[in-house]
C-alpha cells in the first residue's frame, strides 16, 4: 500500500517541481539575454552615428545576434510572475499590462527578424533598419523598466 501511494504521489511532486517559477533563474537569465543584446548594439551604435564607418559584415553580425537573441525572449518564461521581486529593474507594469508588454516584444520579433532579411548593404538602409530596432527598446525601457538611479 506504502507504495502504491509513493507510486501516485510521485508524478504530482514532479509536476508541482516542475511548474514552480524559478524566479532568481528567470531574472539572471533575462538580465544575460539583455546584456548580450546591449553588447550588439553597441558595437553598431557608432556607425549609425557616423562615429565608425559602415562595415557590411559588422552589422549584420550584430543584427543576426539581436534577432537570435529577440527570439529568444519568451514572456512567459523569462517574465514569470513574482520575478518582479528581488535584483531587477522590470516594472510591475509588466505584469500589470501584459497584453501591452507581450505585444512590445512580438514587435521587438518581428523588427529585428525585418533588419536581418533587409541585409543592409549601405549606410542609410542600415540607419533604417537599426532605427527601428532601437525604437522597441526604448519602448520597452521607457514603459516596461524602472530606471536605475
Amino acid at each position: 500500500m506504502k507504495r502504491l501511494i509513493a507510486f501516485s504521489i510521485a508524478p504530482l511532486l514532479a509536476i508541482a517541481v516542475l511548474s514552480t517559477p524559478a524566479s532568481a533563474d528567470a531574472i539572471a537569465d533575462r538580465q544575460a539575454l539583455m546584456k548580450d543584446q546591449g553588447k550588439a548594439i553597441g558595437s553598431i551604435a557608432p556607425i549609425a552615428k557616423g562615429e565608425k564607418p559602415f562595415d557590411a559584415a559588422t552589422v549584420m553580425t550584430a543584427l543576426k545576434k539581436l534577432n537570435d537573441d529577440a527570439q529568444k525572449l519568451d514572456v512567459a518564461t523569462l517574465f514569470p510572475a513574482g520575478s518582479d521581486k528581488g535584483d531587477t529593474t522590470a516594472s510591475p507594469k509588466i505584469w500589470e499590462d501584459n497584453a501591452g508588454f507581450v505585444a512590445a516584444v512580438a514587435k521587438y520579433k518581428a523588427d529585428t527578424a525585418a533588419a536581418v532579411a533587409a541585409d543592409p548593404k549601405d549606410l542609410e538602409s542600415f540607419k533604417t533598419a537599426f532605427s527601428q530596432v532601437t525604437k522597441n527598446c526604448g519602448t520597452c525601457h521607457e514603459g516596461f523598466r524602472i530606471k536605475k538611479n
